[in-house]
């Protein structure tokens, strides 16, 4: 019984890298790599807990504000072919990953999510469409009215009040851009941006966001504690 276990588990790692990643695992030629697939792939990806979109929008947060290119690349690439996110989700990913970790990184996320888009068309031996046109969502043109419906996302996303507009940073950043225009785009739900806040916050260490983004997550009900 001692011998089939581990079997087992390798197994079932073995079988959800593949899923998640979209290929093979490969030959194990360290014990990382062993523990790899048998406690990262076969324990915690297969938990009940969260859904594989879930999943994926956490660790592509943590891995791309963890500078993990190697492992970004294997899970942007898996995404894109399961189809458990499209292209367009992931340049919304890109958008709000550089919001809550910095412009810099998710301009090496964006290169990534092109370069593995073509790398997994040429795999299927297929011509990956044209851009498309990236017209920017309906908004407010009056700029009050923006601000006002920043206001009102961010009492919605973080149940208390807004930032009041004294800073640059507070009434152009906050109010007018993240919770005026960012969170209400349409290319993901208001709960994948939760996922997806919370994992940027915290990989970012960024101990307030992290203490607000939970509560609002947990006070709006779109993420529970077991979550």
């Amino acid at each position: 019984m001692a011998l089939v276990e581990p079997f087992e588990r390798r197994t079932r790692g073995a079988q959800m890298y593949k899923q998640v990643t979209g290929k093979d695992p490969g030959p194990v030629r360290s014990a990382r790599e062993q523990t790899l697939l048998d406690f990262v792939y076969a324990e915690v990806w297969t938990r009940p807990g969260l859904g594989m979109r879930e999943r994926r929008l956490v660790a592509l947060s943590a891995l791309a504000g963890s500078n993990s290119p190697r492992d970004l690349e294997r899970h942007v690439y898996g995404a894109l072919a399961s189809g458990d996110l499209t292209r367009d989700e992931l340049d919304e990913w890109v958008l709000h990953f550089a919001v809550y970790c910095g412009w810099g990184m998710a301009e090496a996320a964006d290169r990534m999510v092109a370069e593995q888009w073509e790398q997994l068309h040429r795999d299927r031996g297929t011509t990956p469409p044209p851009p498309r046109s990236y017209d920017p969502p309906p908004e407010p043109e009056d700029q009050e009215l923006r601000r006002q419906g920043g206001e009102q996302e961010f009492r919605d996303v973080n149940r208390v009040g807004a930032p009041g507009r004294d800073l640059p940073y507070q009434d152009a950043g906050i109010l007018a851009f993240v919770f005026g225009h960012m969170w209400k785009r349409p290319g993901l739900t208001r709960r994948d941006r939760r996922f997806m806040t919370l994992a940027c916050v915290a990989v970012s260490h960024a101990t307030i966001p992290v203490h607000s983004h939970v509560h609002g997550a947990l006070r709006s009900g779109d993420v529970t504690v077991e979550e």
